[in-house]
């Protein structure tokens, strides 16, 4: 796999060794995650929604269950189907699509778990809204989760140091220079955004770790 802004490097390449040739990939699973050519976390979300919908899938009839109690069945999505929604999570780069869909993804669960709310005007059952979920799961939404578990990772590299590879793929600085436009935001960017949004206006995030 070439590691490229160009789609088409490494295409009319191939790595031939003896009398073994190996196959130019474009994507890749490499211990659960899917790594792509182009460094997209897309595809690896998508595929970690699925995943969880099949955790889901084969517990929906607990969380279902009228005389379980609400707050076993919200132990089961946190100790079940969370941790496969939220595999490898520590390296995700999430734009706000992704934000919104992992957001919709948790929503849609907690409603089977806290069921529908008979309106006081109406009379008649309705979805509960995302403040009333809000209210009863009463716990940080998946997207504080995922923020969370990337800053107990990053400070876990920031203090390996230079002689765990790593540290030194992360602070290194690529030789080539770097094409027209604005530049895709970084991995390390977001741990700078992060840290100001609560609090930190730091811009050594190592140092700080």
């Amino acid at each position: 796999m070439v590691m490229s802004r160009d789609q088409n490097a490494g295409r009319n390449k191939s790595l031939k060794i003896d009398n073994i040739s190996f196959e130019m990939l474009e994507e890749s699973i490499y211990l659960g995650t899917n790594l792509t050519n182009q460094n997209y976390i897309q595809d690896e979300i998508k595929s970690r929604l699925k995943s969880g919908d099949a955790c889901n899938h084969s517990v929906q009839n607990l969380l279902s269950f009228s005389l379980l109690f609400k707050t076993l069945k919200t132990k089961i999505y946190k100790t079940i189907i969370l941790p496969v929604v939220l595999y490898g999570c520590e390296t995700w780069l999430l734009t706000l699509r992704e934000e919104r869909r992992l957001k919709v993804y948790e929503a849609r669960v907690l409603r089977r778990i806290y069921g529908s709310k008979k309106d006081e005007v109406t009379r008649e059952w309705r979805k509960l809204h995302k403040e009333e979920l809000n209210d009863l799961y009463a716990s940080a939404n998946i997207f504080w989760v995922i923020k969370s578990r990337i800053m107990r990772w990053t400070g876990h590299v920031a203090c390996m140091g230079e002689r765990i590879e790593v540290f030194r793929v992360l602070v290194g600085k690529p030789e080539s220079k770097r094409p027209l436009g604005r530049p895709r935001r970084r991995w390390e960017d977001n741990i700078k955004m992060d840290l100001q949004e609560v609090g930190f206006g730091v811009k050594d995030w190592i140092a700080l770790a």
